[in-house]
């Protein structure tokens, strides 16, 4: 097992990257009235996920680290009920490809967690 010497190079920030971009590209078709409302909050929420990441990788404290990934993997549940949401609204038709991501990445922050909680 390798040792990460940076939250940059955690698979699950790389990917919540990945998803802030395919989250971006998306909304910027969805209609003007929603430009301060789900626009801007799917944006937030995305950006959420790897900022927090982030953020608890800095703080240098085991525990708040997983609070902080908590708080990321709640980002992340509240961007997948916007998408649909928006899928339900018709601003969207293909989340196929969101959708797995959005499981990748709640699959690898739980495992993170889990692992992170074993050590305590």
């Amino acid at each position: 097992m390798s040792i990460v010497n940076s939250y940059k190079e955690l698979i699950v920030w790389q990917k919540s990257m990945t998803l802030v971009k395919e989250i971006y590209k998306c909304s910027k078709d969805f209609p003007e009235e929603e430009k301060f409302g789900l626009t801007s909050q799917m944006r937030r929420c995305s950006v959420s996920i790897p900022s927090n990441i982030a953020e608890g990788w800095g703080r240098f404290s085991r525990k708040n680290y997983i609070q902080f990934l908590r708080i990321s993997r709640g980002s992340l549940y509240e961007l997948e009920t916007q998408i649909i949401i928006t899928k339900e609204l018709n601003y969207i038709n293909d989340s196929e490809s969101l959708e797995r991501l959005i499981i990748e990445i709640s699959k690898m922050l739980n495992s993170l967690i889990k692992k992170l909680e074993e050590k305590e």
